[in-house]
């Protein structure tokens, strides 16, 4: 039986690049949704998959068997809350998206898509976009944004996607490997997929005056092959649809704070093992906290996850 790659993922069909270049418009067999987990979505861009060939525009193929996952990444589904959304599969990298004005990324959606990829091992570069044409306010922001991710341990690139500024790097960044690319609405995910490879021409929009917030381009993750990089292995990135919020699943407390690296280097100087950080005597992380070596809005996205806080929440503490 002939394999291949999941491609493109609307839900209910896929579009499969068998190992021979084909392309085949397939649907997953109804077993594939008995795993023993709760997902959405059965298949997801990025999987390998054995699969039956499509053999005309009416009779599509399907796919039979799901390989074994390296990695994925995931998170809470909107309409299912119980039930987890696969976002990408078999990831080499995840380049995060985020902007310091127009829209704004707030620091808990940072923080809840970098605890969710460590806890999936899923390696993450941030990316800030947009940072051409920034007050002094705003650039303010830009670098205590940069400051604070740099010194938990993430890479950090600076792009202005739409006229080419830090491209060349993310170029370099990308080269032989899968990555998707994950962020809100408006942060210009497709823009900086079009400027990495602009024969794709992905669809893209203008920010709302109005409202200063994104509108969706991409309404289904897909994967596409850059063109122009020499590099022995293809480079195949992801493009995904923006998200609103982003819901954390199969987390407990306990392993909350290890999927921050700040956090995880020091908690062997709590004076508890089973410490949580929020108010046992001889906490190591609230110490770092107060002496400025752990960001103060990296430790409130913790107590928010750890008290269950959502993402867009009135409650959350920034």
């Amino acid at each position: 039986m002939p394999a291949g790659l999941v491609m493109r993922s609307t839900g209910s069909r896929y579009l499969v690049r068998g190992d021979d270049g084909t392309l085949h418009e397939c649907v997953a067999r109804g077993n594939l949704r008995i795993k023993g987990w709760k997902s959405t979505n059965p298949v997801a861009v990025g999987d390998r998959v054995d699969y039956l060939p499509q053999q005309s525009e009416e009779e599509v193929g399907s796919i039979i068997e799901l390989h074994d996952r390296t990695n994925y990444l995931v998170r809470k589904s909107v309409n299912l809350s119980h039930h987890k959304h696969v976002i990408a599969a078999n990831l080499d990298q995840a380049l995060l998206l985020v902007t310091v004005t127009r829209p704004r990324t707030s620091f808990g959606f940072i923080d809840r898509i970098l605890v969710t990829a460590e806890t999936y091992q899923v390696p993450v570069v941030v990316v800030v976009n947009k940072v051409d044409d920034l007050d002094e306010e705003e650039q303010e922001a830009l670098f205590e944004l940069v400051d604070i991710y740099q010194d938990a341990g993430y890479k950090v690139l600076m792009t202005a996607a739409l006229h080419g500024r830090g491209v060349a790097e993310v170029k370099a960044l990308i080269a032989g490997k899968v990555s998707v690319v994950v962020g809100h609405r408006g942060g210009g995910k497709s823009t900086l997929v079009n400027a990495i490879d602009p024969a794709l021409d992905l669809h893209t929009l203008e920010i709302s005056e109005a409202s200063g917030k994104g509108q969706h381009t991409t309404t289904n993750a897909e994967m596409y092959e850059v063109q122009g990089l020499s590099t022995e292995r293809p480079t195949l990135i992801i493009d995904t649809p923006g998200i609103k919020g982003f819901g954390l699943v199969d987390l407990d407390a306990h392993h909350i704070g290890d999927q921050f690296p700040e956090m995880f280097r020091r908690k062997g100087d709590c004076r508890f093992n089973d410490c949580l950080h929020k108010d046992e005597p001889g906490c190591a992380i609230r110490k770092a906290v107060e002496e400025g070596d752990i960001a103060e809005s990296r430790y409130r996205s913790y107590l928010d996850m750890l008290n269950g806080v959502e993402e867009d929440s009135p409650y959350r503490l920034d």
